[in-house]
């Protein structure tokens, strides 16, 4: 992998100090204390973000920001004002339009006499040019477990895009042992959220990431508690989980760089949507939480949530009515598969492929689940099995050149080859799979991980015991895999190495070691 030049890396490494304007009339309250970020590059626009920090705020503040070619900016190719509100925390999503396609730009804001960080960012290439993407698959960052070392070196790394595929915070509050504790308890309310948001966005690596490029960003079940599922969550359920989500919402919208049509409107907000990278690939960004069917088998004592069930004792687990992605997104899916491009990515949150942690007949047969000796966690793919089929076969059907499903949640690397029917010994190798681990959650016992590779030929590589992220660089005819690993995730400073490399070849589906 490149490192950016060092005059690039000591500005991004220096995030946490922001700039301030020489004006004695400048307040002495630090304003941008949670750094900068951008997202949703297309050719000819992107999102530029960041959120006003002290408790003396007015209710609106205007923000100046600019974009420019060169980082002194001395070339300047848009600017223009946002008004920061206090309704919306005081963040600022301003969307500079116009731009040349396939270029890199800086930014920077300014708001009461102070001037944040300066960011780095890009436009996608134009639709028919020809391309190269390097860009990092991630998730799963759990403050209080680890610290982000896997964040400061993607930072340095030269690369396009930043993935990030949920779990950004998490809601739990954190035991008196923590590595580093969260503020707060399990969150609840708006402004719990907000303070949460906070708490993750001061650490000087994960805002060296976000001003290194732009990011796409997709949520799981963390952003708003853990395993919920439509309207029902582990401890409620209905209006009470939707008045949850409504909060929780807002904060991520608050929070990242989204444009504004993605305000969230009470408990609902959309974000999946896809994006195109020249005409090489064609991006899938996936939600899996807010229009799923609740979970298979839930036990009669909780009100939801995940569990592991034998799938002999789970006949919920075969209905083909049950959805992950909701009616609405699958067909929005089926019909936005690209043929004419090389490749799609399907950035989603979980590991797609079946893992079972016994030997088994297995849910995708479609054989009677009372023979079915499998063993399955129902969060994941394998609790929406039949969903799994529809959407593998809708691929298939649609000659969907060179699929690649990214994924996170499960913190452990995986790497797989996709069938739409895993018991049959016949049906080809259709898409590819890289699953990446936390970039510092915990991860099961790597003894769990290796009885499901024990089980599942499909899946070439599992670790659990290993934190970090996935950097990949595609071109038309192959896409090269780096499993990046922090050998300290303690330790902020920690090294990150390379633990495997894979790489897919253009028109042959399944990852091969490199």
């Amino acid at each position: 992998m490149h490192e950016l030049p060092a005059l690039s890396r000591r500005q991004l490494l220096a995030l946490a100090a922001p700039l301030f304007i020489r004006d004695a009339r400048a307040a002495d309250v630090p304003r941008f204390t949670m750094g900068v970020a951008s997202g949703q590059p297309r050719p000819d626009r992107l999102v530029l973000w960041t959120r006003l920090t002290g408790i003396d705020l007015p209710d609106s503040v205007h923000v100046q920001w600019e974009l420019a070619h060169d980082e002194a900016f001395q070339r300047i190719a848009a600017r223009g004002t946002e008004s920061a509100e206090q309704a919306w925390a005081h963040s600022v999503h301003a969307e500079p339009g116009g731009l040349a396609p396939d270029r890199w730009y800086f930014y920077r804001f300014s708001a009461l006499g102070q001037r944040s960080a300066v960011g780095r960012t890009r436009t996608a290439p134009a639709a028919d040019a020809p391309a190269k993407l390097r860009y990092s698959i991630a998730s799963c960052q759990r403050w209080d477990h680890g610290h982000y070392a896997a964040w400061a070196h993607m930072a340095r790394q030269e690369q396009d895009l930043v993935l990030f595929l949920g779990d950004y915070i998490y809601e739990y509050g954190s035991p008196a042992n923590a590595l580093r504790l969260h503020d707060g308890p399990l969150l609840r309310t708006l402004a719990q959220y907000r303070d949460r948001y906070a708490q993750y966005k001061s650490d000087p690596a994960l805002q060296a990431a976000h001003a290194a490029c732009p990011w796409l960003l997709v949520w799981d079940d963390h952003e708003v508690e853990n395993d919920y599922a439509n309207q029902r969550g582990q401890t409620l359920q209905g209006e009470a989980m939707l008045q949850l989500r409504s909060a929780a919402y807002q904060a991520y919208w608050e929070h990242q760089p989204f444009p504004k049509a993605w305000r969230p409107n009470g408990p609902d907000m959309r974000i999946y949507e896809r994006y195109d990278w020249g005409r090489l690939a064609r991006i899938h960004a996936l939600d899996d939480r807010q229009y799923r069917d609740p979970q298979a088998c839930i036990p009669a004592w909780r009100s939801g949530g995940a569990t592991t069930v034998q799938a002999r004792d789970c006949p919920e687990l075969q209905d083909s009515r049950r959805t992950l992605l909701g009616a609405a997104q699958e067909r929005w899916l089926d019909e936005g598969w690209d043929a004419q491009r090389p490749w799609n990515l399907l950035a989603q949150q979980t590991l797609m492929a079946r893992a079972s942690s016994r030997a088994v007949g297995g849910p995708d047969s479609g054989s009677d689940t009372s023979r079915d000796t499998g063993r399955y966690w129902t969060d994941g793919w394998d609790g929406y099995a039949p969903a799994r089929r529809r959407l593998l076969a809708s691929a298939v059907d649609r000659r969907v050149p060179n699929l690649v499903v990214l994924g996170g949640d499960v913190h452990a690397h995986y790497v797989a080859d996709l069938k739409t029917d895993f018991d049959d010994a016949k049906s080809p190798v259709m898409a590819s799979e890289f699953c990446g681990s936390s970039i510092s959650s915990h991860g099961a016992a790597q003894s769990r991980v290796d009885e499901i590779l024990k089980h599942n030929l499909h899946l070439h590589y599992g670790r659990s015991d290993q934190r970090g992220y996935i950097a990949f660089t595609l071109d038309e005819r192959r896409l090269d895999a780096q499993l990046m690993v922090v050998a300290q995730p303690q330790d902020a400073a920690s090294p990150v190495q390379v633990a495997a490399r894979f790489s897919v070849e253009a028109g042959r589906p399944g990852p091969q070691r490199a």
